[in-house]
């Protein structure tokens, strides 16, 4: 009796969101599957015409698509690996003797909590008008000025915002994984005279392995799928530099008004994310079971 009385209150919980996340997301999802074998351009009046599978023949041989595919894996590459070596540094400076950790950790989990596409905004006036100032009054125009003009330079530009937004997120995440370590096993390493580099890469390393799969899995994919940051930040500009996969197939949609090809790109995309990400889950599972 108690045991059918706990699962009706399971169900009266996780129902409503089930409900929501199945009208939400995988009709949704389901409803463009079907769209991506269509030609159409969104209004609803127009004709819907099916072609098959044209639409995902087109976009290989789609040269804007391939290259924002490329800046894609390039902006995260170089993201994955700052957010997560910053997100663990401070964790490791938040967590040991600093006196004002509290606050530190206030202060660098704030970022996160700014809307991406306000972000955005904020820095592109610093990455314009403000560097453009700086190299004015101090005569370093080679370093200070406006970024966003500079194909190379807004890539940068890019990284950096997305650095600083999720770095205090990832650090949470190391820090529960850090103080959920057993403190016998870093006395034990401290009285066998293990250096902090030793400690550090063959104690705690493997101890936080867990905290490596969430935070690289919620890195890989939120950079995979960055959005406002660029539609704010750049706009894809300057001449499409940094233009990514999500704002590429917003524009085929939105600008374009190609939604049966912008649908075929976003199933691409979909699949894409998922496989690359599904792959690192695995290989960092099984080195939390190696380690």
């Amino acid at each position: 009796m108690k045991k059918r009385r706990d699962m009706g209150w399971y169900a009266l919980f996780v129902l409503p969101l089930v409900f929501i996340f199945t009208t939400v997301v995988i009709i949704p999802f389901i409803i463009g599957i079907g769209y991506s074998f269509i030609s159409w351009d969104g209004m609803p009046l127009n004709e819907k015409t099916f072609i098959g599978i044209e639409n995902y023949t087109r976009l290989f041989a789609d040269m804007r698509f391939i290259t924002s595919a490329g800046h894609t894996v390039l902006f995260t590459i170089f993201s994955v690996i700052l957010i997560n070596i910053l997100g663990l540094s401070f964790a490791l400076a938040v967590t040991g003797k600093l006196r004002v950790k509290n606050a530190a950790r206030t202060l660098l989990f704030m970022p996160y909590l700014i809307g991406g596409l306000i972000l955005g905004y904020i820095w592109k006036f610093i990455f314009t008008d403000v560097f453009k100032s700086i190299g004015e009054m101090m005569g370093l125009t080679k370093i200070f000025f406006s970024w966003l003009l500079d194909p190379t330079y807004a890539v940068v530009a890019m990284i950096i915002v997305a650095t600083w937004q999720m770095a205090g997120y990832i650090m949470i995440i190391y820090i529960n994984g850090i103080q959920a370590m057993p403190e016998d096993v870093l006395e034990a390493a401290k009285v066998d005279g293990a250096s902090f580099w030793q400690t550090l890469l063959r104690i705690k390393f493997p101890l936080i392995m867990p905290s490596f799969t969430i935070c690289l899995f919620l890195t890989l994919s939120n950079c995979f799928k960055i959005f406002d940051v660029n539609f704010s930040l750049t706009g894809g500009g300057p001449s499409n530099a940094t233009e990514m996969m999500a704002m590429n197939i917003y524009n085929e949609i939105f600008s374009l008004s190609n939604y049966g090809y912008g649908q075929a790109k976003a199933i691409i995309f979909f699949i894409a994310v998922a496989v690359i990400t599904l792959i690192q889950v695995s290989i960092t599972k099984k080195r939390e079971v190696e380690m």
